[in-house]
């Protein structure tokens, strides 16, 4: 049995989408260990409760300084021997060492079609710019921000009359479901990270990931 360790600091849509695929199958032989948010009134804590799931918080005024935290943070991830660490709108910068630490095994979802957007408001920015289309990535964590290679990405259009909670749903639903399925691949040891490629079935992925022909 794999076990997943997901970081959330708010509502946990992608959680619930990765506990669902957990039980439906999508992703096999595998459970969520642990939910750990860095804010104790997120709701993503709830859902790990529903599913009876550990939930913990791990809250960054309790430390001195962010290498404190990242310590702690670790040491109550490690205690469940996590295969993967899935972010799930975690919102805080991890140290170089946080990240070295599971480099290769830990995965993070940005709402846009990375390069473009990195960093917050990602909807409203693709509305303003008058893009047509906007989506989501998932992608291997390194030191850079929102800058891992990426694995798989899906589109969404953007409609002259959508305002940003349209967009966002949009793209929400595309989120549940790319993010279980690359949870998978990683388990499964089809995917994996190396020299700072993300690399599937043997096949180092171009910039924008995984692509079906």
């Amino acid at each position: 049995m794999h076990n997943i360790v997901v970081l959330i600091s708010g509502n946990g849509s992608n959680l619930q989408a990765i506990i669902d695929g957990c039980s439906n199958g999508i992703i096999n032989n595998s459970q969520v260990a642990a939910v750990i948010s860095n804010k104790a009134d997120a709701y993503g804590l709830k859902r790990a409760q529903r599913a009876n799931i550990d939930n913990l918080c791990v809250i960054a005024t309790d430390y001195d300084n962010r290498q404190d935290y990242d310590q702690a943070l670790m040491e109550k991830i490690d205690a469940y021997q996590p295969d993967v660490i899935i972010l799930a709108g975690f919102m805080r910068i991890l140290s170089a060492n946080f990240v070295h630490h599971y480099q290769g095994r830990m995965l993070n979802i940005h709402p846009s079609l990375l390069p473009k957007y990195s960093g917050l408001n990602t909807h409203q920015r693709a509305i303003d710019a008058g893009d047509k289309e906007h989506g989501t990535s998932v992608h291997f964590v390194t030191e850079q921000l929102d800058g891992g290679p990426v694995i798989l990405q899906a589109k969404v259009p953007i409609f002259a009359e959508d305002n940003v909670d349209d967009v966002i749903e949009r793209v929400q639903q595309q989120e549940h479901n790319i993010y279980p399925l690359v949870t998978q691949w990683l388990l499964s040891q089809r995917l994996s990270m190396q020299n700072g490629y993300a690399v599937l079935d043997g096949n180092k992925l171009p910039p924008q990931g995984y692509a079906a022909q």
